[in-house]
């Protein structure tokens, strides 16, 4: 069980990279802003290059930050592609119940997806707005049945209203934190036993040279004409 405790002064044992994906305008950065900050900006604008912020969360007495980036969906922005992904233990693949083209095109973010994280990264299937249920494309069921079919994580939320956005990043929190405690663990049993592991108790999963300094900070790698 996980909760949030706000910052925390104590040693931060480990650091999640979650990354957000999806097309332009489904609200990625809209839920970011609701997880991170409790905010809500109705005239956001659409995320130029690269942008992250952190939240610190507690999980079974141990401090856990999670370290959540957000990019533009539009193709133009593609070169960031590698170095986005790298080192990522977690995703929300997002789309908008209201634009089923949003919807169309998830089989491609998680291809793209597979192709540059790691074979076990943590993913949670976003369908966001919600709170337009009146003006749904999607059908919740054919959400569930992609989800289910690729092992998915999924969930429908809404940054505007705030509904089941904390769950959804805990969730994929939650997961990441059961997956590495289990190897850690395994590994203190190898140890024990005379076996040789380099994952031992207390690792710090971090992407080098991306700590974040102030717990928010962007990276302006593209302008647009």
């Amino acid at each position: 069980m996980s909760n949030y405790q706000g910052n925390f002064n104590s040693k931060i044992d480990y650091v999640f990279k979650v990354v957000l994906i999806g097309d332009s305008a489904v609200g990625k950065s809209q839920l970011l802003a609701r997880f991170a900050r409790d905010e809500f900006n109705i005239d956001s604008k659409a995320t130029i290059g690269v942008e992250f912020q952190t939240k610190t969360v507690n999980m079974d007495h141990k401090t856990v930050k999670a370290q959540i980036w957000d990019t533009a969906g539009q193709e133009r922005y593609r070169a960031v592609t590698s170095a986005y992904y790298r080192g990522s233990v977690g995703a929300m693949l997002v789309y908008d119940i209201s634009k089923r083209q949003t919807f169309d095109h998830v089989a491609k973010w998680l291809e793209e997806l597979r192709g540059h994280a790691d074979k076990n990264i943590v993913i949670m299937l976003v369908g966001n707005k919600s709170d337009l249920a009146t003006l749904r494309a999607v059908p919740t069921e054919d959400a569930r049945e992609f989800a289910e079919k690729e092992s998915l994580f999924f969930m429908e939320t809404s940054a505007l209203d705030c509904t089941n956005v904390e769950s959804a990043f805990l969730t994929v929190l939650t997961e990441i934190y059961r997956i590495v405690s289990k190897k850690s663990l395994m590994a203190n049993e190898e140890t024990e036993s005379g076996g040789s592991s380099s994952l031992l108790k207390g690792t710090e999963i971090i992407v080098p040279g991306q700590e974040p300094v102030s717990g928010g900070r962007s990276f302006n790698c593209c302008t647009s004409s």
